[in-house]
């Protein structure tokens, strides 16, 4: 299968991803020829073109620049591509609006068409799922706490989709504002805005991390994603969104039972995430083949549903508080190890 690129920033975990699979053929990238641009070009030896009519005719584009949300022209790309017979792979978010004209295009064209949400295609993530699947044939979903930065909330509120199994029933209430009188007991900001929400008919508390440094809007984020599913049976976590999974078993009583000499808190998996150079060379390169497998998308009705409850998210959230943040001092984990070492 021939495939073209659009877009080189987060285009090259795409590029990695695609230049390891045997069932694809780079055929070509599609940017505005920037040197990072060129350059990737030269690395991957293929042709660089610069407007979607240089690109030859090909059996998938993935679309990887912002879509109208973030000011980019990605959802135009997707239906110049479809409007042509070309197969488009949408990276996400996209407004409701947006995603429906690329639809409908694809519909009357009869070609395939999907949006890449990435985080649900990562291993960590999909164990995650599989392990909440799995605990939700013998237990009803209590409910569903999710944190994250408003950056990826489209994305968290796809893992909670997933992790329950829908997304309708769904609704949202605003969030609360902050008394006066705790606002005055502390310098600091609170990073965190909290909703209350269903989605998939299952209770859910939402956690927002709604604060962005204009300069550096990637970083500075106190975390992703977190989710944390509650049953009867016990809660299952992802700390973060490259893990580590956590099982913890309800505490039994009487103590004496089958389940006294269970760990109160179980790794589903490896008990430590992967490094930062694991995860840019490996586990998200490893997400894009797996997104490439269209059989493992859900149909386009969830993400119209997706985008809507995206959209009525960051409506109730407003603006996002802008920050400026100093560099981050790294601190070793060996230091944290060492001192509790020493509080024994």
């Amino acid at each position: 299968m021939k495939v073209v690129v659009c877009g080189t920033g987060f285009g090259r975990i795409y590029l990695r991803g695609i230049a390891a699979d045997p069932r694809f053929e780079l055929a070509g990238i599609l940017a505005r020829g920037s040197e990072r641009s060129r350059a990737c070009a030269d690395e991957y030896g293929v042709p660089l073109y610069t407007s979607a009519e240089e690109v030859p005719d090909v059996d998938l584009a993935c679309v990887v620049v912002p879509n109208g949300v973030g000011g980019g022209p990605g959802a135009h790309l997707a239906q110049e591509f479809l409007e042509r017979g070309i197969g488009v792979l949408l990276e996400h978010p996209i407004h409701a609006r947006e995603l429906a004209d690329c639809v409908r295009v694809a519909t009357r064209r009869q070609v395939p068409f999907h949006v890449n949400t990435f985080y649900v295609h990562l291993e960590p993530v999909r164990r995650f799922l599989a392990a909440a699947k799995e605990l939700l044939k013998t237990q009803q979903p209590l409910y569903v706490e999710a944190t994250g930065a408003v950056h990826v909330s489209y994305d968290l509120l796809d893992i909670v989709g997933h992790t329950v199994g829908a997304l309708n029933p769904w609704a949202l209430a605003d969030p609360p504002e902050v008394p006066a009188r705790v606002l005055g007991a502390t310098t600091g900001r609170f990073p965190y805005r909290t909703l209350d929400a269903v989605i998939g008919g299952v209770p859910v508390t939402l956690r927002i991390h709604n604060h962005v440094d204009p300069r550096d809007p990637d970083h500075h984020t106190h975390l992703h994603h977190r989710v944390v599913l509650g049953t009867d049976a016990g809660t299952l976590t992802l700390a973060s969104t490259h893990g580590p999974v956590l099982w913890s078993p309800s505490m039994q009583v009487p103590k004496d039972g089958e389940l006294a000499t269970v760990p109160g808190v179980i790794p589903i998996g490896p008990p430590t995430a992967p490094s930062v150079r694991e995860t840019f060379d490996s586990v998200w390169p490893a997400g894009v083949r797996h997104a490439l497998d269209f059989e493992q998308s859900k149909g386009m009705q969830y993400y119209l549903t997706l985008s809507k409850l995206w959209e009525d998210l960051i409506n109730r959230l407003g603006y996002p508080v802008e920050v400026s943040n100093p560099p981050v001092r790294p601190v070793p984990a060996d230091d944290l190890i060492a001192a509790a070492e020493g509080a024994r």
